[in-house]
């Protein structure tokens, strides 16, 4: 809901920053890989309890999602580079709800389950659109700059990060504040099959 505001800020702050990565040669796939190690490493950190410095390392694994896209706009974007970039995400924004299960089964792993169950509605929803608009010749949404048709709803990437950052500055909440980013998801869910059912209806037979 927020990303398409936050496009033009995240632009003029990271760009300088690209083109400095630019000049000395480095490559978005590597941005892209290295942030996805850094998200990783959050991981150890939740199931030990150590939410601040799993925090930071969230943090660069979102700056390096930003920096990788504007490395690839200033150089020459690949499929490749656009493939690690979405694969990568969806499978990061998983696995932190499932550190958090980890860390405390008793009381964190159904509301884990729940928000992740969500995510899988959520990026489901988003890749099919995706999927089916290429096929329909459906231009990519122009404020994203990414190379799919990006399919917009109540939780997108702006507020999943907002989500991160509660979890981990309010660990002990983190049921209720799962539950109520999946109600959310799940909202964006219903909207997206909506958007799908009424973009694609009568365009041809279901597979």
């Amino acid at each position: 809901m927020l990303d398409a505001a936050l496009q033009p800020l995240q632009h003029r702050i990271l760009v300088p920053m690209a083109r400095q990565i630019v000049a000395r040669g480095g490559r978005a796939d590597t941005l892209t890989l290295t942030g996805f190690a850094l998200g990783l490493g959050a991981l150890p950190l939740i199931m030990n309890e150590a939410y601040f410095a799993a925090l930071v390392l969230i943090m660069l694994n979102r700056l390096m999602d930003g920096l990788d896209g504007e490395v690839a706009r200033l150089t020459t974007p690949t499929d490749r580079g656009a493939f690690l970039d979405i694969a990568l995400d969806f499978f990061f924004y998983a696995t932190i709800p499932l550190a958090f299960a980890i860390a405390d089964p008793a009381g964190n792993a159904l509301a884990a389950a729940v928000v992740i169950t969500s995510f899988v509605g959520t990026g489901s929803s988003f890749l099919a659109f995706a999927v089916i608009a290429e096929k329909h010749g459906l231009p990519a949404s122009a404020y994203t700059g990414k190379g799919i048709h990006y399919l917009s709803g109540l939780t997108e990437g702006t507020e999943t990060v907002v989500f991160l950052i509660a979890i981990c500055v309010f660990p002990g909440y983190f049921a209720e504040i799962a539950y109520g980013f999946a109600i959310a998801c799940l909202i964006t869910t219903f909207t997206r099959w909506a958007q799908g059912m009424k973009a694609f209806g009568g365009t041809g037979a279901a597979s």
